[in-house]
């Protein structure tokens, strides 16, 4: 088994950058879900709801962030100091106070979402704790769903294609699921049964599969949802569990260091 590809996402649904390392933190890649688009209420925005925000290119800076999207001019945005103002914000269940981006952030991501929406940073001191219930103590994530990191099988996502071509559907890309890290050379969802990985050297535990939503349905490329409900409607009818829709497995680090593509992946339990 290899790592035969790396995501990172800066901004929470924004679109996925395909990289060739990954530096992994205890709240996952360095870089990764480290902004979010908040209401005028401070509840996070995803693709759920707005799915243009798929569209939005948020590529890491040395010191901040610069925005990119379809006809608009890019937007350098820097990491606020830590002084600066802080807001709780909402992430599901948790709040977290986090560091509110300047003005100019906030017009830029308005104007292209054609919508009122703030943006915010989580430095260091911004903490949000995994789920006791999968995590352990002093486990942390960033603004992702709930985990660090989500890894899904290549053969995974082949065995959906098929299935969409038997009903005569259009395939879809790894990009509609947001893994982190994908692994070539093993059977269709045999993460599900992983409970420890060995990634390139670095232990990880397998905690939860990962649940799936509407966000599936959101095209990556046109920052629209599919009409005819692929790949939820398909997935409906081979991988749903009492939990719900699952497709990949989360993931959290017990150690740090560098990812690679092409690193070896070994299942330790």
């Amino acid at each position: 088994m290899r790592l035969s590809a790396l995501s990172l996402h800066p901004l929470k649904s924004s679109a996925a950058l395909p990289v060739a390392s990954l530096e992994i933190e205890p709240r996952g890649p360095r870089f990764d879900r480290r902004w979010l688009a908040v209401d005028a209420e401070g509840r996070f925005v995803t693709a759920r709801a707005v799915s243009e925000l798929v569209l939005v290119r948020a590529e890491p800076l040395g010191a901040g962030l610069r925005l990119s999207a379809p006809g608009m001019a890019s937007l350098d945005v820097a990491v606020p100091p830590a002084d600066a103002s802080r807001i709780p914000v909402t992430v599901w269940k948790n709040t977290i106070d986090a560091l509110r981006a300047d003005s100019a952030a906030d017009a830029w991501l308005s104007a292209f979402l054609q919508r009122e929406v703030r943006l915010v940073h989580m430095d260091d001191a911004a903490c949000r704790a995994v789920d006791p219930a999968y995590g352990r103590d002093g486990d942390e994530v960033s603004f992702a769903d709930g985990y660090p990191l989500l890894v899904i099988s290549q053969a995974a996502l082949e065995g959906l294609n098929a299935r969409l071509a038997e009903a005569g559907r259009p395939p879809v890309t790894m990009a509609h699921f947001r893994p982190n890290l994908v692994v070539d050379g093993v059977d269709a969802h045999a993460e599900d049964g992983w409970r420890r990985v060995r990634i390139g050297g670095i232990d990880f535990d397998a905690v939860k599969p990962c649940t799936r939503c509407v966000f599936t349905t959101v095209d990556p490329a046109l920052g629209c949802r599919r009409e005819d409900g692929q790949p939820l409607e398909i997935l409906k009818g081979y991988r749903r569990t009492p939990a719900g829709i699952t497709f990949g497995m989360n993931l959290i680090a017990r150690g740090t260091g560098t990812l690679r593509v092409g690193d070896a992946v070994e299942a330790l339990d």
